[in-house]
């Protein structure tokens, strides 16, 4: 951890994906989000922390609390060394899937967060961002 605004946690196994979905849906609450919000972000987290160890192999999440103004938020980043994506419009399809899921990971992800990043390198790995701002 380093400091309160920031948490880095390894994903190498599936009681990783638990201790992220745990300490996520504690920042949340801390900061006030309605369970909806709450459970929006829990699950896109799961689904990205999944991806993260499926597809690349594993690697670390980040969790960062973010102000713009009054504005307060949550981001969250997965980042890996795996494989990369060779194809993100694709990628970001619904039904989607090269591991025999539902393909809704990272289509998932996008929907329920406030902003989206994906950036990511064949050969070199993967990094996707969310983000969720609090209502005012």
């Amino acid at each position: 951890m380093t400091d309160a605004n920031a948490l880095v946690l390894p994903l190498r196994s599936d009681e990783d994906v638990l201790r992220i979905r745990q300490a996520v849906r504690q920042w949340l609450v801390d900061l006030g989000f309605s369970l909806i919000d709450q459970t929006k972000m829990v699950t896109a987290a799961s689904e990205l922390a999944r991806n993260t160890l499926r597809y690349g192999g594993g690697g670390e999440s980040h969790l960062i609390r973010v102000s713009n103004g009054s504005r307060r938020g949550i981001s969250l980043a997965f980042v890996d060394q795996g494989p990369g994506i060779a194809d993100v419009d694709l990628a970001l399809k619904d039904g989607f899937t090269t591991g025999g899921g539902l393909g809704l990971g990272l289509s998932g992800a996008k929907r329920l967060s406030d902003e989206f990043e994906l950036q990511t390198e064949v050969g070199k790995g993967t990094t996707v961002k969310i983000t969720k701002w609090k209502p005012y």
